[in-house]
């Protein structure tokens, strides 16, 4: 968010981006947070921060300090759902995922640069990972699901973030170099289901494979998540197939065959 005056269109992206920023989690996030990952100053984010509270739209948490998403967030979204039943077509192949695998499976959705993870279903292995939870957001060629979308986009769309990566990256620059994002996508490619071999929390490793729209672009993801002994090289084959298998499924539901990308 840029440091240019507060005015028309300008508001609207101010505010839209705080709502992602507090809606990465169900515990908020603080002020100081906020302002440091805004890039706005401390008192235009109070004051739009206070104006979307008058709306329902946030609600200040009393306890932690923290902004959360209000009550009216909750009713939009279900009426939203409404459009999108992502979550009747897709939980029945998370459930499937889990149970196959005993790994948490989720379903994430591409937002512009990032994937957003809608979806969740538990697995019954007890130790388990919990970098991803619903609403968690990665920059695309991050975390598996992120790499499976990616890895099938256009080859200039691909270029033109690995162009900028280290700023689209963000904090996950360190772990995920150019060269390492590159020999990922390239991976992926060629099996057709993403590895991230612990990349953004060590030991605690995830696959994806990507589902595509009708017009045979990647938008959503599967992805399975779990701890790094449970993803050891010769189980990888077996829980690609599985993911593959689901995303194909979820794929032809939704309207597409997922060749069209995947042929180029």
């Amino acid at each position: 968010m840029s440091q240019v005056p507060v005015q028309g269109a300008q508001v609207v992206s101010r505010i839209a981006g705080l709502l992602r920023l507090v809606g990465r989690s169900a515990e908020g996030m603080g002020l100081a947070a906020l302002v440091q990952e805004s890039g706005l100053t401390r008192p235009t984010v109070h004051r739009l921060l206070s104006s979307l509270a008058s709306e329902g739209l946030l609600d200040h948490d009393a306890g932690s300090g923290n902004w959360v998403l209000g009550p009216e967030i909750l009713l939009m979204g279900s009426v939203a759902s409404a459009r999108f039943p992502l979550e009747d077509i897709a939980r029945p192949s998370l459930r499937r995922l889990a149970e196959a695998t005993g790994e948490s499976a989720f379903f994430s959705i591409r937002r512009g640069s990032e994937t957003v993870c809608l979806l969740r279903e538990e697995g019954s292995f007890p130790v388990r990972s919990f970098v991803l939870h619903e609403g968690v957001r990665f920059p695309l060629g991050v975390a598996s699901a992120g790499t499976a979308i990616m890895a099938f986009l256009p080859e200039a769309e691909q270029e033109e973030l690995l162009g900028s990566w280290r700023k689209h990256a963000g904090a996950f620059a360190a772990g995920h170099s150019e060269e390492v994002v590159r020999a990922n996508l390239a991976r992926t490619r060629q099996a057709g289901y993403s590895v991230n071999p612990g990349l953004v929390l060590e030991g605690s490793w995830g696959m994806g494979a990507a589902v595509f729209d009708p017009s045979g672009r990647p938008a959503w993801a599967l992805s399975l998540t779990g701890i790094e002994p449970r993803f050891r090289a010769e189980r990888q084959e077996e829980l690609g197939n599985l993911l593959m298998a689901e995303a194909h499924r979820i794929t032809q539901q939704l309207g597409g065959d997922g060749k069209a990308n995947r042929a180029r």
